[in-house]
């Protein structure tokens, strides 16, 4: 498998008994490691759980938190619920997508670096508009406090603009 390891599955896996009533939980974690579902992963979890690929996928698409396409390292969450939106959020959106050069149809970069999203809340409210990278929160956003967030993290990734 290319995005994960038989070792590390068999490692989640076990970590929840191998038991299939935990299937969610067992996603969760392979998603953690992958940033995605991998098909093959899927597969062998449903083969290692006896139950069937139909249930493992009526899982991984009835919550959206679950992802069958491949993510960037970092995933930024912008929010677009009602308090955000009023606050601009919008804006702040269009200009992290027009930095990074994606679309809401190619969310992805090229480089598997980034993958922006908008979700319709993030349960932070009081600090709108918010964004999140990796479930990290930045509050009160704007797009030139977006166009800093994406530089230091492309300088932590040791990439210059």
């Amino acid at each position: 498998m290319s995005q994960i390891s038989i070792e590390k599955l068999d490692e989640i896996l076990q970590a929840h008994d191998y038991d299939s009533s935990l299937v969610i939980g067992i996603m969760q974690d392979i998603q953690k490691e992958c940033h995605y579902l991998p098909e093959e992963a899927l597969r062998y979890v449903a083969r290692k759980l006896k139950i069937s690929e139909a249930k493992i996928y009526g899982v991984a698409t009835f919550y959206e938190n679950f992802s069958l396409k491949p993510k960037g390292k970092y995933i930024i969450k912008v929010c677009d619920g009602t308090a955000c939106h009023v606050r601009k959020s919008v804006p702040i959106l269009e200009e992290i997508r027009k930095q990074l050069g994606v679309t809401d149809k190619n969310p992805t970069t090229p480089d598997m670096l980034f993958t922006v999203e908008t979700v319709s809340c993030l349960g932070a409210c009081g600090l709108a508009p918010v964004c999140t990278v990796n479930d990290h929160v930045y509050p009160a956003m704007t797009p030139e406090k977006a166009r800093t967030m994406l530089k230091e993290i492309r300088e932590k990734e040791g990439l210059s603009l």
